[in-house]
């Protein structure tokens, strides 16, 4: 049974009154629920599993499958997410139904990449390719699975970065949301990870609330005026949560849209937002808030952002090859072609100027798509190409495996497609592309990345 700290018991209370917390106490034991979301623009299966509320492609699970064992899942089909979490999205999607695109959001705390493939699942549904995400995470370890799991998830116009929130500020007024899923203490952790428990005390909650205010703060002049801030922690306590809301409001100039969303069972209203505590919902816990910028941009931080400034010239290095337009033809949209280092990258056109942006103030760790390496005239297909919801996918042909096969591919073992054509050929299974082969006959070259493979045995 969990030791719940009596200091905690008091912030709990003092958050969603005694009663509920009554009911969260006795919920603390239960074992986590597992739950997934599906990526409406993948051909995956819908898993069985009760609707979760506030997202039409999330799914409770009766029971945690194998995921490692789903090639559904290697393919961006589905994306593992608390359905706590899955409410960001939601008030995410109500606040959308007032805008017109091209809108350009930036997820501020965003790995390991759960509420960026939410948003822009969201945004694509909203405005077709009419939007750039700025997908952001200042741990670089952490910003690489963040980057991986994006190019799974496929959509060409996020773009991962890797910078401390006060590397947002040279962006004056840029976006029009900003998405925080600050660091917090973690009470949404505890019935998950004992060492969350052990973890909590009130110093650290004091520790996060001062650095949660610190991340708002140093990133708020790149949201323009009237922009959005949706605000959220996996914590409970008022002191991270409606206290950091109130600060917000009048330290920094903002106002309070409530109410976000009509009642749901089990989601309790507090003073400035909304939380999910374990007992009341099946997930883990979450808080959210949305807030309104009514100050505006400081006049000496808002000058034009000029794409050349900041850049460094990189010197020593050979002269990049020209990249075949032929390229372009890969690709269900217009896309600009570039290098980096031996990887040709696709930028689709309607974020080009954005990507440029970005790249003179940030650490863009990723933009648009991976297409390939080119091997003199040829182009060997990277595994993201074949993953990208911008890739045509009749550019090359297309192998349809069995279920044994397609955890061979991703084990990287050697296949055999006696049937197909010799050269470059696409791995699909059950209509979610997996990635790439090269077809020699009498043997596969297996092209999934060694990153990506199954390390377990199939």
């Amino acid at each position: 049974m969990m030791h719940i700290k009596d200091t905690f018991r008091k912030y709990l209370e003092e958050a969603i009154g005694c009663d509920k917390a009554l009911v969260a106490f006795s919920a603390f034991d239960e074992p986590a629920k597992v739950s997934v979301r599906m990526n409406p623009f993948k051909d995956g299966v819908m898993p069985e599993g009760v609707s979760v509320p506030w997202n039409e492609y999330g799914r409770l699970l009766p029971e945690r499958p194998k995921f490692t064992l789903d090639p559904h899942f290697h393919g961006g089909a589905y994306y593992v997410q608390d359905s706590s979490s899955m409410f960001v999205g939601h008030v995410f999607r109500k606040l959308l139904n007032d805008m017109t695109g091209p809108v350009r959001v930036l997820d501020l705390c965003a790995a390991p990449g759960g509420k960026t493939t939410d948003l822009a699942a969201s945004l694509r549904e909203a405005f077709g390719d009419a939007f750039v995400l700025v997908s952001n995470e200042v741990m670089k370890q952490r910003a690489a699975v963040l980057a991986d799991n994006a190019a799974i998830w496929g959509d060409p116009n996020v773009i991962v970065t890797s910078d401390d929130p006060r590397a947002f500020s040279s962006l004056p007024g840029f976006f029009d949301i900003v998405v925080a899923d600050v660091p917090c203490s973690g009470e949404g952790m505890f019935r998950k990870d004992e060492e969350a428990q052990r973890q909590w005390s009130e110093d650290n909650v004091a520790l996060c609330q001062a650095r949660q205010k610190r991340i708002i703060a140093d990133m708020w002049p790149c949201l323009k005026p009237g922009g959005i801030l949706i605000y959220s922690t996996c914590t409970f306590n008022r002191y991270e949560n409606d206290d950091n809301v109130g600060w917000i409001a009048q330290e920094l100039g903002a106002e309070h849209i409530l109410p976000l969303s009509e009642a749901m069972e089990g989601v309790i209203d507090t003073v400035h937002g909304y939380s999910l505590v374990p007992g009341h919902v099946e997930g883990e816990g979450q808080y959210c808030a949305a807030l309104r910028k009514t100050s505006e941009v400081d006049s000496l931080a808002a000058m034009t952002v000029n794409p050349a400034r900041g850049r460094r010239e990189k010197t020593g290095k050979k002269p990049a090859l020209p990249v075949p337009a032929s390229l372009k033809s890969l690709f269900s949209v217009p896309v600009d072609l570039r290098q980096k280092g031996d990887m040709v990258i696709a930028v689709p056109l309607a974020i080009a100027d954005d990507v440029a942006v970005a790249e003179s103030v940030l650490h863009v760790l990723a933009a648009g798509c991976a297409v390939g390496v080119m091997k003199g005239q040829t182009l060997v297909p990277d595994a993201d190409l074949a993953l990208s919801l911008a890739y045509r996918h009749d550019s090359y042909p297309v192998a349809d495996v069995d279920l044994q096969t397609a955890l061979a591919f991703l084990h990287k073992d050697a296949i055999l497609l006696p049937d197909c054509e010799r050269g470059y050929v696409l791995i699909r299974y059950e209509g979610v592309p997996l990635g790439f082969v090269k077809n020699l006959g009498n043997r596969c070259n297996n092209l999934h990345p060694q990153g990506r493979r199954i390390r377990m045995d199939i």
